[in-house]
């Protein structure tokens, strides 16, 4: 049975910049079929994301308001707010979402959506 905590771990993997400068580690991580919508309203894909690896922004962990629905045995569905620190200093907040699989003995992020928040959004219905 699949707990938060390993959930969470695996989420924040993907952001440690250890794994990031991995490309086995990284893509062992990420589903074939992996499909991105970013906030910009851009699809990439499992190679964009490879490609991109060493470029990606600095995401502050743990990450806030995380949770996990587990769908099924072999999939769950994952959100939490992050914090992100550019380059130049700047910090953005982004609500996301994830859906993970578990396939051949592992799970691998198979959906993953981020939408950009400011610091005084809050999760509620009228949003």
């Amino acid at each position: 049975m699949l707990d938060v905590t390993s959930l969470r771990a695996l989420e924040e993997a993907l952001l440690d910049q250890i794994v990031r400068q991995s490309p086995s580690r990284l893509s062992d991580l990420i589903a074939d079929d992996f499909v991105e919508f970013g906030a910009s309203g851009r699809v990439y894909t499992k190679q964009d994301v490879l490609d991109a690896s060493s470029r990606l922004p600095d995401v502050v962990t743990p990450l806030g308001a995380f949770e996990v629905l587990v769908a099924t045995a072999d999939m769950a569905f994952v959100t939490y707010r992050s914090t992100i620190r550019d380059d130049d200093g700047t910090v953005r907040e982004a609500l996301r979402s994830s859906l993970w699989v578990l396939r051949d003995g592992r799970w691998q992020i198979r959906f993953h959506q981020g939408t950009s928040a400011d610091r005084s959004s809050g999760r509620s219905a009228s949003d």
